[in-house]
This record gives C-alpha cells, sequence and structure tokens, in this order.
C-alpha cells in the first residue's frame, strides 16, 4: 500500500481546506469593487481589503507555526477554521453598521484563519504521502484553490453585485437620507453569503473534529528549532523573496480584474464578474494542466517557461487596448497558477527538521499580498494610469522566473556556510 492510498481520507480533508480559502479569497475581486462602489473609494483605498486579507499573513504566520510545532496540524486546522468562521459573522455587524473599516477588521479575522490553515495544510499535504510526489501532490491540491477562484467571481457577482450600481457621482447628487439608504442597501448584500459560507465552515470544523488524521512525529531536534533556523537554507531564502512578489502579482492580476475591466477596457461590473470567472477558470485549469506537465518537465524548468510567458502578457496589460487586456490578463492568471505550489514545495524540500519553520517563513511572505496592491493603487492614482501601474507586475514575475533559474541547480537547498 502506497502512503498515498494509506493517507487517502487526510489527503481528501486537507485538500478541500485549499477550496474554501481559495473561495473566499477570490470573492475579494466582487467585494473590492463593490465596496469601492458603495463607498466612492480611490483605487488606493479599494485596495486595502487586500491589504486587511494579507497582512494577517505576516502578522500570524510565526505564532501559527509556533501552534503547529506544540500542538500538531490538527489542532492548528481547526483553530484556522474557526478564525475563519467568526470573520465570516462579522460581516453581518460589519453591513448593520455600514462601516468600511468594520468590514476590513472582518476580512482581517478571515485572513488569520487561512494564515494558520495554510501555514499547516501546505506542508502537510506534502508529507502525508510518498516524498517523491509532494509537488505534484501539492499542486493538485492547490489546482482545488483553482477551482474556487472559477466559481467565486461568478457566485459573488450574482448575490453581492448590483446589475447598475450608480457612479460616484450619482451617488454625491443623492440627498444624504437617499445616500445612506442606497449605502445600506449595497453593504446588507454581503450578509447572506458570508453567513452561509461562515456555517459551512463550521460544519467542516465538526467534521475535522471528529476524523482521526495520521499524525507526522517531530523530531527532538525539529521540536527545539527556532522560527528562523530554515533561513540557512538557500531554497527557503529565495522561495520567501519569490512568495512575496508573487503574491503580490497574483493579488493584483485577479483581485483588480473587475475594476480593470471598468476602469480601462471599458466593461460594466456586472459583465466584468464574467472575466473574473473565467480568470478563475484559467486559473484553475492552469494548475491541473500544470500539474500533468511536472510527470515530463522539471517543476522548476516549468516554472522558469511560465514566468516568462506572464511577463510577456503583462506587456500585452500594459501596452494593450480594450478587451485584449482581459484575455491578457486571463492568459496570466493560467500561466501563474502553478507559481504559489510550486515555489512552496522547492522552499520546503530538503530542509528536514526545518520544514515547519520553513512554511512559517513562505507562509509570512504573503504579506506581499498586503504590500504589492496598495503600492500599485498609489502609483494608479498618482500617474492617472492603471495600465502603466502593472509595470509592478511585470518585476513581480521577473523575480519569480529569477527564483526558478537560480534554484534549478541540485545543490539548492544546501546550506549557508
Amino acid at each position: 500500500m502506497t502512503q498515498v492510498k494509506k493517507y487517502s481520507l487526510a489527503i481528501i480533508l486537507v485538500t478541500s481546506l485549499f477550496f474554501f480559502w481559495g473561495f473566499i479569497n477570490n470573492l475579494n475581486p466582487i467585494l473590492i469593487p463593490h465596496l469601492r462602489n458603495a463607498f466612492s473609494l480611490s483605487h488606493f483605498e479599494a485596495s486595502l481589503v487586500d491589504s486587511a486579507v494579507y497582512i494577517a499573513y505576516f502578522v500570524l504566520a510565526i505564532p501559527a507555526g509556533v501552534m503547529m510545532k506544540k500542538f500538531g496540524y490538527k489542532v492548528s486546522i481547526i483553530v484556522g477554521l474557526l478564525f475563519f468562521a467568526l470573520g465570516c459573522f462579522l460581516f453581518i455587524p460589519a453591513a448593520n453598521h455600514v462601516s468600511y473599516a468594520f468590514f476590513l477588521v472582518a476580512l482581517f479575522v478571515i485572513a488569520c484563519g487561512l494564515s494558520i490553515l495554510e501555514t499547516a495544510a501546505n506542508p502537510y499535504i506534502t508529507v502525508i504521502g510518498d516524498a517523491e510526489g509532494a509537488t505534484q501532490r501539492l499542486n493538485f491540491a492547490q489546482s482545488f484553490n483553482g477551482l474556487a477562484a472559477f466559481v467565486a467571481p461568478i457566485i459573488g457577482g450574482k448575490y453581492i453585485l448590483t446589475e447598475t450600481p450608480k457612479s460616484a457621482d450619482e451617488i454625491a447628487l443623492l440627498s444624504e437620507e437617499a445616500r445612506n439608504v442606497y449605502i445600506q442597501t449595497e453593504t446588507a448584500s454581503v450578509k447572506g453569503p458570508y453567513l452561509i459560507l461562515g456555517i459551512l465552515i463550521l460544519l467542516v470544523t465538526a467534521i475535522f473534529l471528529i476524523t482521526k488524521l495520521p499524525d507526522v512525529k517531530q523530531s527532538e531536534k525539529e521540536e527545539k528549532s527556532g522560527v528562523f533556523s530554515a533561513l540557512k537554507f538557500k531554497n527557503v531564502r529565495w522561495a520567501v523573496l519569490a512568495q512575496f512578489f508573487y503574491v503580490g502579482a497574483q493579488v493584483c492580476i485577479l483581485s483588480f480584474l473587475v475594476m480593470f475591466a471598468a476602469d480601462v477596457a471599458g466593461v460594466a461590473p456586472s459583465q466584468a464578474k464574467y472575466y473574473a470567472g473565467i480568470a478563475g477558470l484559467a486559473f484553475m485549469l492552469g494548475r491541473f494542466i500544470g500539474t500533468f506537465f511536472m510527470r515530463y518537465i522539471a517543476p522548476l524548468r516549468l516554472l522558469f517557461i511560465y514566468s516568462l510567458i506572464t511577463i510577456l502578457l503583462t506587456f500585452i496589460v500594459i501596452y494593450g487596448n480594450g478587451v485584449i487586456t482581459l484575455y491578457a490578463m486571463i492568459g496570466i492568471a493560467f500561466f501563474m497558477s502553478i507559481m504559489f505550489p510550486t515555489i512552496f514545495a522547492v522552499g520546503v524540500e530538503g530542509v528536514g527538521e526545518n520544514t515547519q519553520s520553513a512554511s512559517s517563513l513562505i507562509v509570512m511572505s504573503i504579506v506581499g499580498g498586503a504590500v504589492i496592491p496598495p503600492f500599485v493603487g498609489i502609483i494608479s492614482d498618482s500617474i492617472g494610469s492603471l495600465q502603466l501601474a502593472y509595470y509592478v507586475i511585470l518585476i513581480c514575475f521577473a523575480v519569480v522566473m529569477l527564483f526558478a533559474l537560480i534554484n534549478m541547480n541540485k545543490g539548492s537547498n544546501k546550506e549557508l556556510n
């Protein structure tokens, strides 16, 4: 019996988590233009939705790693799910108070849960199976994150977005009472979807509570290793850097797509949600197809090829016109799909007792999703061009390409002398 068959139930349950956190994160492309319209936000202010989410990864990744070392993977997953559900329920008082800051707090709480889940689930899926299939297994699990990226914008667009939103100028012309009613109506539309999601996450938590998961034993040396001990490995250091820039790029491509479609391509938000859904589908297919290609092409070589293609497509996003820019972004979604799991798997490869420390550091680097989108928003607001601001994204993919090139050498996981 192979390890994969032995641990099949655990793999299925943990893989489901990749779908759920992918679903909530990929509601952001719908939530950003929705809240931007309701509260008349600038590009920078709207980008704080992603900042509220990804700053939590920076704050919680190391505590999550410490929790994982002390209590194990199962406890960490359950705690992460409880934070996840709590954040979803906080959307109800946020909508009732009509407070953008309250929404950001709710998103931060959700992301605290996601940070714990990702810190635990990503390395767990690599160790409960055959070691040689770890990268493929993680890419396969992350493919369900891609499935969520396809489903979430369509479902979110149907139940959250207004078919005919008012412009900022139209809202400004309303009386104070009418304006308050409009904003209340807009914010109230998020309560149902997030309430249902919160209840569903509680049900998933109950399943994990009653299910016996395989216990991955730690060595005494592993238990005593420090959080930053993994940085002595070259592949870990480069994975932290590459993941920071990759996640920042991914957030700008997927979360800004609906806003980009309206501001640059002239597509109404109610129609742009379908482009976001197609981008999610491309992201999902990219992960499944990329996982298949890894049977024949070394993961790092495939990562190098894909990152080069995303750079070329980003030039089209910057200099193209109309819907061609959206097609280029959909193409980017396909080719960037393998980046996160491949960077992660390479980052924790061969580090032994430092695996959990490496996982915490790589998850912490997801803070790039909190830093880069506001930076793009500031540039866009200052120069008056969202397209030209995407030069930042081009640089991000260049860093990923450099990561692949440098780590192609077999000695990528040697310790720092």
